[in-house]
């Protein structure tokens, strides 16, 4: 038993799972930190964020014993029964800030988006993987455009811009690896431009409005809608090369910088870890990155390789548009930057995603070496 039990971790991918680790070890110093030097520490969100991390890695290796084909099995139930979820939101939903986009159970707050994302990288993997070679590819591209819309709208009148943003996006990079023909690709661009100008004058709020803006311009309005981004820069600019050390760091300490432990928890670790810490943390995220590309290139079939791409894309997104806002690259989406910051919607999500792309590994791996 105990044989059979050290031969089952040894077959377990530990460059993902200890990339994964680190990953985690930084969010949870970071949230350390913030409370050190403070008169009266809280550390609730940090014990909160090691409860979902248990849970979180609880689940990350169900997941991975799972076989991945399992969820594409259940495709379409996954996207019905997420869409029912986001109606509920609209129902019984917890405000949290203005958006109505958290559920309460037992006292805790769970954002279902997190999940809707997991489940829209499912179904259209899934989806491609099947109709790919056997329809049309419009038609396919409309079919997957439509169900992805239903998604994208419930999630944009909480109203939770970011996060609508990353399912569009999700939907849009997988179409991309369709072989589509150049002209009905540029073609697919013109009507998404449309969409998004309709977008702006029909959907988009005032203060959703002057943040596009802001990012366009971030001195406009220093200490109006550009303060965040502002303090934001001023705290990643001030760590320098080495930082002001782990809860030295002013603008997080003496709370200039807004939501630190959520939107802006990388302008956190720069200030306080500097270049040397910030820019390990890029590299552990492109070592993950570059692994999951590795793992839908050499251990996946066709469902497993669109499956990993798609969360792959899911993970990217979210890194660029949180760590893009703290830099004044993108515009201030409310996106939490996976691993990292507080938020156990988040975590256990991403984790859940992991854990199908180590699966994709162990059951390809099997197959090719002729294990079962």
């Amino acid at each position: 038993m105990f044989k059979r039990v050290l031969n089952q971790l040894g077959e377990f991918d530990w460059y993902l799972i200890v990339n994964i680790l680190l990953l985690m070890f930084f969010g949870l110093a970071t949230l350390y930190s913030l409370q050190m030097n403070v008169a009266e520490p809280d550390f609730a969100a940090l014990y909160r964020q090691i409860i979902f991390a248990l849970a979180g890695m609880a689940l990350f290796i169900l997941v991975s014993l799972t076989n991945y084909r399992f969820w594409g099995d259940y495709y379409k139930l996954l996207l019905a029964g997420i869409v029912v979820i986001l109606l509920g939101v609209f129902i019984t939903g917890t405000t949290i800030r203005g958006i109505k986009a958290w559920l309460t159970f037992f006292g805790q707050t769970i954002q279902p988006v997190e999940f809707a994302k997991l489940a829209l990288v499912i179904f259209l993997s899934k989806f491609f993987s099947l109709r790919a070679k056997t329809q049309p590819l419009l038609k396919n591209v409309f079919i997957s455009g439509t169900a992805t819309f239903i998604l994208v709208i419930l999630v944009a009148l909480q109203p939770d811009l970011g996060s609508a943003m990353i399912l569009f996006f999700i939907w849009l990079f997988l179409v991309v690896l369709l072989p589509l023909p150049g002209k009905k690709l540029i073609g697919l661009f013109i009507i998404i431009a449309l969409i998004f100008t309709l977008g702006w004058f029909t959907m988009l709020k005032p203060y959703q409005h002057q943040r596009i803006l802001v990012f366009l311009n971030p001195q406009a309005d220093p200490l109006g809608s550009g303060y965040n981004v502002a303090q934001a820069v001023l705290a990643v600019g001030s760590g320098e090369v080495l930082g002001r050390g782990l809860s030295l760091g002013s603008q997080s300490q003496l709370n200039f910088l807004p939501e630190q432990e959520t939107d802006f928890i990388f302008a956190v670790i720069a200030e306080e870890l500097g270049f040397v810490g910030a820019g390990l943390l890029l590299l552990l995220f492109l070592s993950l990155c570059l692994r999951i590309y590795q793992i839908s290139r050499k251990y996946s079939d066709n469902f497993g390789n669109l499956l990993a791409l798609g969360i792959l894309v899911y993970l990217m997104v979210q890194i660029f548009i949180n760590i893009g806002m703290t830099m004044g690259m993108a515009p201030v989406a409310g996106i939490p930057l996976p691993f990292i910051s507080s938020g156990g919607s988040s975590l256990v999500s991403i984790l859940m995603a992991m854990g199908i792309v180590h699966s994709i590994y162990l059951h390809n791996k099997r197959l090719l070496f002729g294990k079962k």
